[in-house]
């Protein structure tokens, strides 16, 4: 990434879940925080949103799942992004994740878990820190 290029970030729904308010939050946020926001909208499969990732080169995707099914659609994204060869891409995920699962889910591969009240500035922060940790490495 060069210093005039924007962070490219993808912010999905996978599954069923149907409430997008926090995405739409989020991706406005990441938006006035001067990156460039990709959304998906609602009902993605973990197939779509890595075609998404792949075909908009995103430095970063947030999954935002209210669903419950964050244990089995998170874990197969990051598979699938590592078997399409994508291991630059920072990976975190929001929504309500119960406390117990946030270590399964990094274990898989991602790199944050971002519960509900969490400061839109924190992930900001979060997201520009670990793409630039990735673009020194």
């Amino acid at each position: 990434m060069t210093a005039q290029s924007k962070i490219r970030v993808v912010v999905a729904k996978p599954g069923l879940d149907g409430h997008d308010r926090g995405a739409k939050i989020i991706a406005r946020a990441l938006r006035d925080a001067g990156m460039e926001v990709i959304y998906t909208g609602l009902h993605q499969t973990p197939e779509q949103i890595v075609e998404t990732v792949i075909q908009e080169d995103a430095d970063a995707v947030g999954l935002s799942i209210l669903s419950g099914a964050h244990l089995t659609l998170v874990p197969r994204i990051v598979e699938l992004l590592r078997e399409q060869g994508v291991d630059d891409v920072l990976v975190t995920a929001g929504g309500t994740i119960p406390a117990e699962d946030v270590p399964v889910l990094k274990e898989a591969g991602v790199a944050e878990v971002f519960g509900p009240g969490t400061p839109t500035q924190a992930i900001i922060d979060f997201i520009v820190e670990g793409v630039g940790a990735r673009e020194r490495a």
